[in-house]
């Protein structure tokens, strides 16, 4: 996901961030009108927003950034039986499964639930947690670049292994970053248990170059971002989200018609955000208020220009931004929780073999 800053735009989850209300110094969970909201680096919401709140629910929010979203997941497994804070966002369905497995969240039905699209429910029957957002990871692609060398852009998984593609895409790595491993499940779901290995053995012949992190993969290696053409990044695909181009028109010097870079609409994989009370927080019920705070139609209209997800109560308006340059995929490859439980591990651990051995 995604933040004011356009070197930090990504949905998601992974990314550089800041705290939407400072570090919150001298205040306590054990303060019941004070709510501590733990998340990953990318959290932003604006300011008059999160003072409507503030003000309509009595409570002052702390907020504590903990990394990128894997890195916060693990932390707050690690410290579930006395939690940083009452709140948790940005678990999402990549990692859903490992957080709610190891009980992280008391469950809780929000108010304003039911405006919420069922396709976001993956926790329906209990609640443990509550849909905030949703993005796609796709291959972003340089249009001055396919112009200039008369190439069509990809626009499938398929496409990316063609030779006239070698050596024109980079990806994140699967085991620590959040795009990374959504483009590995994206392939899972294409090709199945027994398909997606022969893909990255086709993808390595193809010259993918693999990085560490979504900024590093974008803001250096793509030739297609701001940031790339001033590091001189050669790559004219890169593994994002369908959130970049608007981003890229969003964050421009000057503001340009068209957006410079477009999506292969057919490498997407949609990613659902998460929000819940801890399990033990000491304001249980301040972290209850915010997390029907996530899914008020103030938040979720405010989200969008924030942190570049999309909103997923319904009625809830999108940036012309989004609709005319980074429209959410149609089609995107989906992947039951239950399933990447069941291979998310040993998939990661048989693609680090694979693609880096």
């Amino acid at each position: 996901m995604q933040n004011k800053t356009f070197v930090a735009v990504a949905v998601g989850l992974g990314l550089m961030g800041l705290s939407a209300c400072g570090s919150g110094e001298g205040t306590s969970s054990a303060d019941s009108r004070t709510v501590t909201l733990v998340s990953h680096d990318s959290w932003a919401v604006s300011k008059n927003v999160l003072r409507d709140f503030e003000k309509r629910s009595g409570y002052k929010v702390r907020v504590l950034n903990d990394g990128d979203a894997g890195q916060a997941v693990n932390k707050a497994i690690l410290t579930k039986d006395n939690p940083q804070g009452d709140v948790f966002f940005g678990v999402d369905n990549t990692l859903l499964s490992r957080a709610l497995d190891n009980g992280l969240f008391e469950p809780y039905t929000a108010k304003g639930l039911d405006k919420v699209g069922a396709p976001y429910q993956l926790d329906k029957d209990k609640h443990r947690v509550t849909p905030v957002d949703y993005g796609d990871i796709c291959v972003n692609y340089d249009k001055a670049w396919f112009g200039k060398h008369r190439l069509t852009p990809p626009q499938s998984f398929a496409d990316l292994v063609k030779p006239q593609y070698k050596n024109l895409l980079v990806t994140e790595n699967a085991a620590t970053s959040s795009p990374g491993l959504g483009f590995l499940l994206g392939s899972a779901a294409q090709f199945g248990n027994d398909g997606w290995q022969d893909y990255w053995k086709k993808l390595k012949a193809n010259g993918v170059k693999v990085v560490d992190g979504w900024e590093q993969a974008y803001s250096q290696e793509f030739s297609g971002s701001t940031g790339g053409k001033k590091a001189g990044g050669d790559r004219p695909l890169v593994v994002s989200y369908a959130s970049s181009p608007p981003a890229e028109v969003i964050y421009a010097e000057k503001r340009p018609a068209t957006a410079p870079t477009g999506i292969a609409t057919g490498t997407c994989f949609r990613q659902i955000e998460f929000a819940g009370v801890l399990a033990h927080a000491k304001n249980p019920k301040g972290a209850e208020a915010f997390v029907d705070f996530l899914v008020s139609k103030e938040f979720q209209e405010d989200m969008p220009l924030k942190m570049y997800v999309y909103p997923v109560v319904q009625g809830a308006a999108v940036p012309a931004e989004f609709t005319e340059f980074g429209p959410a995929a149609r089609h995107p490859e989906t992947m039951a929780p239950g399933r990447i439980a069941a291979n998310r591990d040993q998939w990661v651990k048989s693609w680090t073999s694979l693609v880096l051995k």
